[in-house]
């Protein structure tokens, strides 16, 4: 089970977002696990991941504590991933996330040759899973789905905006703040890449994907049923 579970889109828009995930489980396999889940981002750097994720501190884009009304206009877009390595300081998950299934084929095949002890898991459409674990030759150990949204679902948010907000799966990226990010790229305000990093910053275990929200948000048919 994980909190990416609940991803808005069929099979096909998962084909730029891969989640890959590890963690330890307290008392089974926590003795010495840090340097473990350290490796494991670091294993991830040379396939160019769009985020790395510290369930504890957060992932490479991060909000600032020194804002000013200027600040918005000479921000720093670029993602700090080593800054996310070098900040691990205790137990959690940690996840990398990639924008290609090649890279995360990859990355899971250097994962299961580091043979690092730990539990690791593949959030992405099932056929994507598979083939990262068949890429590594491995097999699938488990499954779990996502039934949707059940009910009136006429009250939900367009389809676009949930596609965005549930790329946090802790529900830090809020409804209106995807649609204010949807409306600025129409206006031409902010640039697909520029509001999909206001976007990840606010996803505080860093498994939001910047690349697929770029896609998103550049795509400007909406549907406001819910649809």
């Amino acid at each position: 089970m994980t909190n990416t579970l609940h991803r808005y889109g069929d099979a096909n828009s998962f084909h730029d977002d891969y989640v890959v995930f590890a963690m330890c489980a307290r008392g089974r396999n926590d003795q010495d696990a840090l340097p473990k889940l350290r490796k494991f981002l670091e294993l991830a750097l040379p396939f160019k991941p769009v985020n790395l994720g510290d369930a504890s501190h957060g992932g490479a884009l991060r909000p600032s504590k020194n804002m000013n009304p200027l600040s918005h206009w000479k921000r720093d877009y670029a993602p700090d991933l080593q800054a996310v390595v070098n900040g691990l300081d205790q137990l959690t998950t940690v996840a990398a996330v990639f924008d290609n299934r090649p890279a995360a084929e990859d990355f899971v095949k250097a994962i299961k040759a580091a043979d690092l002890g730990l539990s690791i898991n593949i959030s992405t459409s099932i056929d994507g899973a598979e083939q990262c674990c068949h890429a590594a030759g491995i097999a699938r150990h488990s499954v779990g789905y996502s039934l949707g949204f059940e009910g009136k679902r006429e009250k939900l948010p367009s389809s676009q905006v949930l596609a965005l907000s549930t790329m946090c799966g802790h529900g830090m990226v809020s409804h209106s703040l995807a649609q204010k990010m949807l409306d600025w790229v129409k206006e031409g305000r902010r640039t697909p890449e520029q509001a999909a990093t206001y976007l990840t910053r606010f996803c505080s275990c860093g498994v939001f994907n910047p690349a697929r929200a770029a896609r998103l948000l550049s795509t400007t048919n909406t549907n406001t049923n819910g649809e």
